[in-house]
């Protein structure tokens, strides 16, 4: 992948500034998104609510790299304890169902951030190369 431009959206969070990572990053034609949790006030509203919003943002990660939810190939859903996995199923039917994405759901041990139940991750292709590809170096869209 030499001689490819990498963009990164950052969303400015603190997991994002202390583990050094991004919210998603472009590398030619692929997108891939880093795991996503709720934001802290959907945490309250259950599986269902919480895996909404996961993949919602998901959604708009991909969108501010150039791709569409139409190019999201794969997903994968991390369960917490306590995780409704037919209300995880029901979100994500709710929200790429049309699409379609080849999928994983896990049930896991915990994740990180207290009353987390969901968190997601997802892997797209953007069909057009954005201009910055033309030259080697890295863009931060955040």
């Amino acid at each position: 992948m030499t001689g490819q431009s990498r963009q990164r959206f950052r969303e400015g969070g603190s997991f994002e500034d202390e583990a050094g990572y991004s919210r998603a990053v472009r590398l030619g034609h692929l997108i891939a998104v880093s795991g996503t949790t709720c934001r802290p006030e959907v945490v309250g509203l259950g599986t269902r609510g919480q895996a909404v919003d996961c993949l919602q943002r998901i959604v708009a990660a991909v969108e501010q790299l150039g791709g569409s939810r139409d190019g999201i190939y794969r997903t994968r859903l991390f369960l917490a304890p306590g995780a409704d996995w037919r209300e995880a199923a029901a979100a994500h039917l709710e929200v790429l169902g049309d699409v379609g994405p080849a999928n994983t759901t896990l049930f896991v041990h915990s994740l990180i951030g207290d009353g987390l139940l969901v968190e997601a991750e997802a892997d797209a292709w953007a069909e057009v190369l954005p201009q910055a590809a033309k030259t080697s170096g890295s863009q931060d869209l955040s």
